[in-house]
């Protein structure tokens, strides 16, 4: 049993790579035109995208609340990172249901995400009540279609 499990997992992390690698080779360019205004910034014309990522401090490694606190920053501005990447490339969700005389008897889903965003910068990174954490991200789409251009000459 935990074999087949061990090769499920594989083969999903082998799917993920592949979709990935499918997701590099279309242009930013048809990405950033189907985005459309959806994620343009309130202060001007250019489209951004922006995502938080939140983290708790207490639940962080760590022998003092100090090295607790920078690693939820750290944590919390990875999870903004994998946000911007689901939502620049798209996130990858597998699902099964099993059905047993007309009753549904489980029912079950995994997301993956893969991608690489280049040029995002920190907004902000400010603590939310006593034990979180959050880190806003945001990188322009124009600078997007720059990173795709740079890499494919």
């Amino acid at each position: 049993m935990k074999v087949n499990t061990v090769i499920k997992s594989f083969l999903l992390v082998i799917l993920v790579s592949l979709v990935g690698c499918e997701t590099a080779s279309k242009t930013m360019s048809s990405t950033a035109s189907s985005v459309g205004n959806a994620f343009s910034s309130p202060n001007s014309d250019i489209q951004t995208f922006r995502a938080t990522g939140y983290a708790p401090v207490s639940k962080q490694p760590g022998k003092t609340v100090g090295e607790k606190v920078i690693n939820a920053i750290r944590a919390s501005k990875l999870r903004a990172y994998q946000e911007l990447a689901a939502m620049i490339h798209g996130q990858y969700i597998s699902s099964s249901s099993t059905v047993q005389d007309m009753v549904l008897v489980n029912d079950n889903f995994k997301t993956a995400v893969a991608g690489i965003v280049r040029g995002a910068r920190v907004v902000k990174s400010y603590p939310i009540q006593d034990d979180v954490y959050a880190t806003i991200l945001e990188v322009q789409v124009n600078q997007l279609q720059q990173a795709w251009i740079v890499n494919n000459n």
